[in-house]
């Protein structure tokens, strides 16, 4: 934008603590903020600045949850009503060895942190949206539609707040008609809770060098549809896990992930893939290989006849303990999936991040009733975070992930059975993976051009219809969110070398390259995003940076 206008002329508002995203973690936050406001009879102001058109909105999980932090901010949250209905009746682990073979792992061979007795299979996004307003009621604002633009700093570099995107401006970054200058929230602390590879928890990270001492941080690419099933083919609370097929295809060595189907209330099932992104095989597409993994009859069994109601996408973070950074720094806090803490060994993140906030919260009412200004590190927090369940779960499982990586899928799983059934997590080595998850992608004439079946149109789809029903929208005459360091490198770098991988990557077609007389040409369709951060994480270039669009843009998912 133009300097038409001067950051300093934004109209401002002062709070005792403002919390970037309307998420598990930070509604968490929020709610045992001022649950101890309530206790000691002090008056707190806290505000949540939310990205999406409502809560839950741009909330993607699996789900199936489980409910150890939910009861610490509520013992009583089913009696309160919180939508956790559909309790976990049955594991099944299945290896599938190809299109149509499937051999299922006897449950006392699964590491037992895959073991889902006690949980229950959600909507994460209708959970979020039950913990706001549980947040309301006990005096919390919530902003909606308000997406955090900007860190912004006092004179001693600390944090001072956050500002709002400015609403109403055009393409070609000059301010329309419509245009509405963004707020500036000012806080004795701020709280980021963005999610997975949080734009501002990026900048932060590098900022004050965070994750200095942490390995890498490792990603996965979930992408998952909500389905009407035949009444007869439901079981509620039926969870099926795996690996294998269809990531150990022709020209797919070296792909890991995992599946996932849940049998949820109301005759729905939700179906997903897992793809990590440290493949390497340029030429995979993890949209398209979810696609065809519906074809194998441990899912088709369910899903024909049924139909298709929803679709997302989302990037997780599953680094776990060894790639958590410091998540603090002046004036603020970084939590949740922002910082990493979902535990991989668990495929969950929802209890993790919930109980981050609570401990941010119970630490910094404390450091806020000391210091007024709080503006220094919340050493209180580093201190509880170690002392919590919390940290001893993620350091069970640290070897986890790492132990997929390097050994693959069954002797990483046996290592982990040993590791997690026998040890308990406590077996006296730590292991590493230190490769970024960009670099690991070979030139494409190295690699197998994989060739993938058309969707029928039943079981597999396109990714424009896919993306049709995730009921993404952006104002179209707005800048893009998805920045290129260079302009030159799509065409010149990527494109020779890795067949410009962005074009199977993104599981909403966003990415194009566009032939014409004159040669090739990059295409980014901003609008067709889901906000799933997949280009900011796997470019291998690193060349693609996702900002975040004009409030309220973006998906929005329901039951999801």
């Amino acid at each position: 934008m133009s300097e038409a206008v001067n950051a300093a002329e934004r109209e401002s508002m002062e709070f005792d603590v403002v919390i970037v995203g309307a998420g598990p973690a930070g509604l968490s936050a929020a709610i045992r903020l001022m649950q101890q406001a309530q206790d000691a009879e002090r008056e707190l102001s806290v505000c949540v600045v939310e990205k999406g058109s409502e809560v839950g909105a741009h909330i993607l999980s699996g789900a199936v949850i489980e409910p150890r932090a939910l009861a610490e901010l509520f013992p009583d949250w089913k009696e309160r009503g919180a939508p956790l209905t559909t309790a976990v009746t049955e594991d099944q682990i299945y290896l599938l060895g190809d299109a149509t073979s499937a051999r299922r792992i006897p449950n006392a061979l699964v590491p037992k942190t895959m073991h889902n007795h006690g949980n229950y299979v959600a909507s994460l996004g209708n959970l979020c949206r039950w913990l706001a307003e549980q947040a309301e009621a006990l005096g919390v604002e919530i902003f909606p539609g308000f997406a955090a633009s900007e860190v912004l700093y006092h004179a001693d570099g600390s944090v001072k707040g956050i500002a709002t995107g400015d609403m109403g401006i055009g393409h070609d970054g000059q301010p329309k008609d419509s245009y509405t200058q963004g707020m500036e929230l000012h806080a004795k602390v701020t709280l980021f809770t963005e999610g997975c590879r949080g734009h501002l928890g990026k900048q932060l990270i590098e900022k004050f060098a965070l994750d200095k001492d942490a390995d890498p941080q490792h990603y996965g690419l979930g992408i998952k549809e909500l389905w009407d099933i035949d009444p007869a083919k439901h079981q509620p609370g039926l969870v099926l896990h795996g690996s294998g097929w269809p990531l150990t295809g022709k020209g797919q060595e070296g792909t890991s992930g995992g599946f996932f189907l849940y049998h949820a209330d109301n005759h729905q099932v939700v179906v997903g893939l897992i793809v990590d992104l440290n493949y390497s095989n340029p030429w995979l597409s993890p949209f398209d290989e979810f696609q065809r993994m519906k074809h194998h009859p441990l899912f088709a069994q369910y899903l024909e006849g049924g139909k298709r109601v929803s679709y997302g996408a989302r990037a997780i973070t599953k680094g776990g303990f060894n790639s958590l950074p410091k998540m603090t720094m002046p004036g603020a806090l970084l939590l949740g999936c922002d910082a990493g803490t979902l535990n991989f060994s668990k495929i969950k993140g929802t209890h993790t991040a919930m109980k981050s906030g609570i401990v941010a919260a119970e630490s910094l009412f404390k450091a806020l009733g000391e210091n007024d200004s709080a503006g220094q590190d919340i050493t209180a927090f580093t201190d509880a975070f170690k002392a919590s369940w919390l940290y001893d779960e993620l350091y069970r499982s640290r070897n986890f992930g790492p132990a997929l990586h390097k050994f693959g899928t069954l002797m990483g799983g046996a290592f982990n059975f040993i590791d997690q059934n026998l040890c308990g997590g406590k077996l006296p080595v730590t292991l590493h993976d230190t490769r970024a998850d960009y670099a690991q992608l070979q030139p494409a004439a190295q690699s197998q051009k994989i060739d993938y079946p058309k969707p029928d149109g039943k079981l597999s789809f396109d990714k424009l219809t896919s993306v049709f029903l995730s009921n993404t929208n952006h104002e179209e005459d707005q800048p893009s969110h998805l920045q290129l360091r260079d302009a030159s490198i799509p065409i010149g770098t990527n494109l020779p070398t890795w067949a410009e991988p962005a074009q199977r990557y993104c599981p909403a077609g966003v990415y194009e390259v566009v032939e014409e007389a004159s040669g090739p040409r990059f295409q980014i369709n901003a609008q067709n995003c889901v906000h799933c951060k997949t280009c900011d994480i796997k470019d291998p270039s690193q060349n693609i940076t996702w900002v975040v669009p004009e409030g309220g843009g973006g998906p929005t998912y329901p039951n999801m």
